[in-house]
């Protein structure tokens, strides 16, 4: 009976914290929101961000989450960095991110109603 309860308090003990990671590691949605608002992302990627400023930059709104934080990432890195890329604006917007910034950023981003396609 004792073994039982403590293999069940262990497996509880680990079920916990892997959810805890998983929650820390998906990022914080509201967090993202007061990141987009402070650096600014609506002025080129627009209000709604799926309505760019310009037809080249991208829509955010629903983008995988993985994909917005490997882009800010690879915009950090910049066109010298391996599996970087070279872009100034991006990389002067990416380059104050912590990691933090950029997986709340993408947690937003990607919660965000879209009209991207995303499977066929």
């Amino acid at each position: 009976m004792k073994r039982t309860f403590a293999l069940l308090a262990a497996l509880s003990g680990i079920a916990v914290s892997l959810t805890s990671f998983n929650a820390a590691a998906a990022g914080d949605v509201a967090a993202g929101k007061a990141a987009v608002t402070k650096y600014n992302c609506a002025a080129c990627h627009g209000a709604d961000y799926k309505s760019p400023i310009d037809p080249t930059y991208p829509r955010l709104a629903g983008q995988h989450q993985d994909y917005l934080e490997h882009s800010l990432l690879a915009y950090q890195r910049g066109a010298d960095g391996p599996n970087g890329r070279g872009n100034a604006i991006m990389g002067a917007q990416a380059k104050p991110l912590s990691r933090t910034d950029v997986q709340n950023i993408a947690a937003y981003l990607h919660s965000l109603p879209s009209t991207l396609v995303l499977q066929k």
